[in-house]
């Protein structure tokens, strides 16, 4: 028995993506499944920060939308979309996130875009024996989304564990936290985020 067979990809092709009437057919079944989804891999850290850990479900559906949105009907519109959205679906050994700066009026935003100036580099999941694992910024969109002395509303981030570090996320418990000074959080996933995410982390 060959037990060094790869791991099939896990990335979206153009025969997983549904033309503009049949996902008019599947829509309202599929954006509830993914909502659900959404439900269980999105954790709150303070009142500011949302993570949302994506998976290819998450990420078909944002493709589809975003075909719809734009009717799109060609195989390169697809392609360019596809693209974009790959690299948020994570391999085994990797979550993929996408962060948002959860603010609400102007003068929020005027006043915690700059305090948050390398909030993209400060975010780590923390396991039961202390050990870390901290994201780092997807390549695609650093260039357009990092500055100096401003942060962005939303950042998308890769978190790459060790086998090792895959068990003690199984064994829990499991918190993502910020380090950076002016937003020092934590929040602690429930057993149900941190099965979800195992599906992620595992073969």
């Amino acid at each position: 028995m060959n037990t060094n067979t790869p791991t099939p990809s896990r990335k979206l092709t153009l025969d997983d993506i549904a033309d503009l009437r049949a996902y008019e057919r599947e829509r309202p079944d599929f954006r509830a499944h993914v909502i659900e989804v959404k439900r269980r891999r999105r954790v709150a850290i303070g009142e500011m920060l949302t993570i949302m850990f994506e998976n290819r479900d998450t990420m078909r559906l944002q493709i589809q939308e975003m075909i719809r949105a734009e009717k799109l009907v060609t195989d390169e519109g697809v392609m360019e979309e596809l693209k974009v959205y790959n690299p948020m679906i994570p391999m085994p050994g990797q979550l993929c996130a996408t962060l948002f700066l959860e603010l609400t009026s102007e003068d929020q935003v005027r006043e915690w875009l700059p305090k948050l100036a390398g909030l993209e580099d400060s975010i780590c999941i923390q396991l039961s024996d202390g050990s870390k694992i901290r994201g780092s910024i997807d390549a695609q969109h650093a260039e357009g989304l990092t500055r100096p002395d401003v942060t962005a509303a939303v950042h998308y981030l890769t978190f790459d564990f060790t086998e090792k570090q895959i068990e003690q996320f199984a064994f829990g418990p499991v918190s993502v936290l910020c380090d950076l000074q002016n937003y020092l959080e934590v929040a602690s996933f429930s057993d149900e985020t941190r099965e979800e995410l195992l599906t992620d982390l595992r073969p």
